[in-house]
């Protein structure tokens, strides 16, 4: 019987010694085993936009890539700032981030008071891409290029609309700063997102939009493109010149998508999910997924992506102070 205690008692001894042993190796790298569930992925504006364009593939991507299930989550509203602040909240566990535009971050903070702070409210993860597009308008409008789009606003004030995903977002600010370079006046008319947006703008109820959703409707001849708001043209419609080449440089609003996590997210877990996002932006599917929605892929570490945001929250700070620019 002694015998049978005293085996116990070492079983026991050796038991908890190997668990105690395992714990700090578990914390020392918490990314060993991550993820060993589904990641949700939560997008801060309604299904059909931009946002879910770009977000999708990602999250088809990362599935496949980990072999746990990157599960989209779309929480529109507020201007992308409800989905925000509901990724901001949730625990750092690496199991829930944030995939949005810069919007959230760069510029509706600069325009209202947000229920998130956007450098301490996250850890940067990876840039997931940069939209190529521009300004496109209704046929049944009249001006067929950028000039004549400029002279009909100037002859007819206010008459021309135009939709966007939602107050203080980057559209709205690319809409601002053409306004205030051109010396125009364009209504403005927020929606809850680009996809709500353009169902009505296919029907001319509003007249303009500036997304990457109304591409196909481009190449299908439902509404005319007047200019690329990026360094360069759009390799789908190279007859389309840039604000630049315009005469309008230092006005492209950059729009870029960002993955981001809650802050105190273990770095472990962030470094693991960046080196993969780098590893599938420069694969060719990928490439060209992108580009098919006129997107293109920039590869960043997580120190890099906090330095662009810090650039760009910069420069549309300047842009919303020489064109000021409220919230209605």
């Amino acid at each position: 019987m002694r015998c049978r205690e005293a085996f116990l008692r070492f079983a026991w001894v050796a038991l908890a010694a190997s668990l105690f042993v395992g714990i700090p190796a578990r914390a020392q790298n918490p990314a060993q085993n991550w993820p060993d569930r589904p990641v949700k992925l939560i997008l801060p504006y309604a299904p059909g936009g931009a946002t879910d364009l770009i977000g999708r593939p990602w999250a088809e991507k990362l599935s496949q890539a980990f072999g746990q299930q990157f599960v989209i989550e779309n929480r529109g509203g507020a201007a992308g700032a409800i989905g925000t602040e509901t990724a901001a909240k949730t625990a750092p566990d690496g199991y829930t981030f944030l995939l949005t535009p810069n919007a959230t971050l760069s510029i509706l903070p600069l325009l209202r008071t947000t229920p998130y702070d956007p450098v301490k409210s996250f850890l940067p993860v990876g840039r997931v891409g940069d939209i190529v597009g521009g300004f496109v308008i209704h046929p049944a409008v009249g001006p067929k290029t950028f000039k004549e789009m400029v002279e009909y606003a100037k002859k007819n004030p206010g008459k021309l609309s135009f939709g966007s995903a939602g107050l203080g977002t980057a559209t709205q600010l690319r809409l601002e700063m053409l306004k205030w370079r051109a010396g125009i006046d364009i209504l403005h008319v927020p929606y809850r997102g680009s996809a709500d947006a353009l169902n009505d703008l296919l029907p001319n109820t509003v007249q303009m939009m500036n997304e990457i959703n109304v591409l196909p409707h481009v190449k299908a001849g439902k509404l005319i493109l007047l200019n690329i708001n990026y360094s360069q043209r759009h390799p789908d419609f190279p007859d389309v010149p840039t604000l630049t080449e315009l005469g309008y440089p230092n006005s492209d609003v950059p729009i870029w998508f960002g993955i981001l996590a809650p802050a105190g997210t273990p770095k472990e877990i962030v470094d693991k999910l960046n080196a993969k996002i780098v590893e599938i932006a420069k694969s060719d599917d990928m490439k060209a997924r992108m580009q098919a929605l006129s997107v293109v892929l920039p590869l960043q570490t997580p120190e890099e992506v906090a330095k662009h945001l810090e650039e760009d929250t910069k420069r549309n700070a300047d842009v919303i102070r020489i064109a000021n620019i409220k919230l209605d």
